[in-house]
């Protein structure tokens, strides 16, 4: 039976845990308590932080042993992600805790599958929640007054998130009815390529595009790890580029990591590889003052890749693509990459275009199921984006 799992520091948030369990169980779910403290508990739990530091790599030791507050958390939040991810009864999560269990237990509900209910009441929640929620669909519910015994406020605000929870586990939609999802990412440099994309795949395909801005990057290979997407029409690997190079607007090291993992038909493309972005002009780092710089708009400035980075960009994409077994076709446009690299714009770099394209494909191990193939257009020409339809028709589930 699908359970609600209840997560916090027993050591400190003792009696707020029991309050919420009872509240969970008065509107008839069953739960387990989980107690992700670093000291003995204070109240009764199902599972206790001992057998959940276990999933730490280096044991419980590598959690439970550590003096330093700071160092035993940050342990055992990866303990907790690993262990949750482990369980096979989980209907919902709901957390609570303050600074310490909040980044705990949202380093747990970060690695769940997209859908699955997720609750976290936190001292934080009014704040920035960003690195808490990353690109996951966490509930920050914030808790008004400390977490540091019960009171009028607190026991309002846990008796609520316990009707939430619990609704959303009883209400919970894990898949989407209707046409089989996609995900594409674009740029405003490669607008026209994906517009066209979409047109011609939406009516057997629900399309979601995203910004290729490293939050985008992030949340589609979360869709795919989560099996939320049968495909990816990668057009815009622009991310990549800033990851290497200092960028604003990284996705990470893991780009194109869900891809392999999951095997997913993919197509790609080198959409927007010719620049690297950076808040307003005043801002880019002092090494780049003197490089190809262009003024977007007053808060964003793009600098041109070199020939040199290209050869690391290929590089990076080709060992990440030789790591893909699923179905790849990684398109290159010969006549450039952005709206901005045409003959005339402001980034045309032919010379850096052909370090990219060549070292690309000299890194990828072709074979029958990856496919590099060169065509002498530009990224945002429709005959470009009808090639990458027919490529994706050609390997889609």
């Amino acid at each position: 039976m699908r359970r609600i799992y209840l997560v916090g520091t027993a050591d400190t948030k003792g009696e707020e845990l029991a309050f919420l369990r009872e509240a969970i169980v008065a509107v008839g779910a069953p739960v387990t308590v989980v107690d992700v403290g670093t000291r003995p508990p204070t109240t009764a739990v199902d599972i206790p932080a001992a057998e959940v530091a276990a999933f730490h790599p280096d044991g419980a030791a590598g959690v439970l042993s550590s003096e330093d507050r700071g160092v035993a958390v940050e342990a055992m939040g990866v303990a907790f992600a690993r262990f949750i991810a482990s369980r096979e009864d989980i209907g919902g999560i709901i957390g609570i805790g303050g600074g310490g269990g909040t980044s705990i237990v949202t380093a747990g509900m970060r690695g769940l599958p997209i859908g699955l209910p997720k609750l976290m009441v936190s001292t934080l929640a009014a704040g920035d929640v960003g690195p808490f929620v990353g690109v996951s669909d966490i509930v920050m519910m914030p808790s008004v007054t400390d977490l540091a015994g019960l009171n009028r406020i607190s026991r309002v605000v846990l008796q609520n998130a316990a009707h939430a929870i619990v609704g959303m586990v009883g209400q919970a939609v894990t898949e989407a009815s209707g046409k089989p999802a996609i995900g594409l990412t674009m740029f405003g440099v490669t607008t026209p390529c994906v517009t066209r994309v979409v047109e011609k795949l939406r009516t057997d395909h629900d399309c979601l595009v995203f910004h290729a801005t490293g939050t985008g990057g992030r949340a589609m290979e979360k869709l795919v790890d989560s099996a939320m997407l049968v495909g990816v029409v990668d057009v815009t690997t622009t991310e990549i580029a800033d990851h290497l190079f200092g960028g604003v607007l990284s996705a990470g090291a893991d780009r194109l990591g869900a891809i392999a993992r999951t095997g997913i038909p993919y197509v790609g493309s080198v959409g927007a590889l010719d620049m690297v972005n950076f808040w307003a002009f005043d801002q880019v780092p002092e090494r780049y003052r003197g490089r190809n710089l262009y003024r977007h708009n007053p808060n964003i400035t793009l600098m041109r890749t070199t020939a040199e980075e290209n050869r690391q960009l290929g590089l990076f994409i080709g060992e990440k693509l030789n790591a893909c077994q699923g179905p790849v076709r990684f398109l290159i446009p010969e006549k450039g990459v952005s709206a901005l690299d045409i003959e005339g714009g402001a980034f045309h770099d032919p010379e850096a275009d052909r370090i990219l394209f060549a070292t690309i494909e000299e890194t990828v191990n072709q074979t029958g199921n990856r496919i590099v193939q060169r065509l002498p257009l530009h990224i945002n020409e429709p005959d470009f984006a009808d090639a990458i339809v027919r490529h994706f028709r050609d390997i889609a589930i």
